[in-house]
């Protein structure tokens, strides 16, 4: 079956701020991963294309890289999902910039059911963490915080 899960969040800043952002990932200070919440994501050799790693359960090797503006990642972990997923920024205009993650994949029969239930709610907050985090980053008034649904609390519990 084909998945397809899209998240992005407009944010009024230049594209080349936002895109230092993404340069931060998988590093002692990234600036959109919210591995305060969840799984670090790690990475053998840093942000390069080739370079091994993930989070959690999670396993994924850098396909593509475009430095501040595009990174890919092609799934090895679980074996059942074949896709990738990546963070983009776009560029709508001079102040304002639209981080995009997308997961494409195809999933079997069997996963299926893992991805309905547990990853797809799990991946949907963390990745809503994510986003909060970016805009926190710019917001020094509020902090924005995305609750989690009963049943992502729920499969927290049980999975610690």
């Amino acid at each position: 079956m084909k998945i397809i899960n899209i998240h992005k969040r407009t944010f009024n800043q230049p594209k080349e701020i936002l895109g230092e952002l993404l340069g931060s990932l998988s590093t002692k200070e990234d600036k959109i991963w919210p591995y305060e919440k969840w799984y670090s994501m790690k990475f053998e050799n840093g942000l390069k294309i080739g370079s091994k790693g993930g989070h959690g359960s999670i396993r994924y090797t850098i396909e593509k890289y475009t430095p501040n503006e595009f990174i890919q990642f092609i799934f090895t972990k679980p074996k059942g999902f074949i896709g990738v997923h990546s963070f983009e920024i776009n560029e709508l205009s001079d102040d304002k910039t639209e981080l995009k993650h997308t997961i494409k994949m195809d999933v079997k029969f069997v996963d299926l059911f893992n991805w309905i239930f547990v990853i797809k709610p799990l991946h949907n907050a963390l990745l809503q963490d994510a986003l909060d985090k970016v805009e926190n980053h710019f917001n020094s008034k509020n902090n924005v915080v995305t609750e989690w649904s009963f049943w992502v609390k729920s499969l927290r519990n049980l999975l610690k």
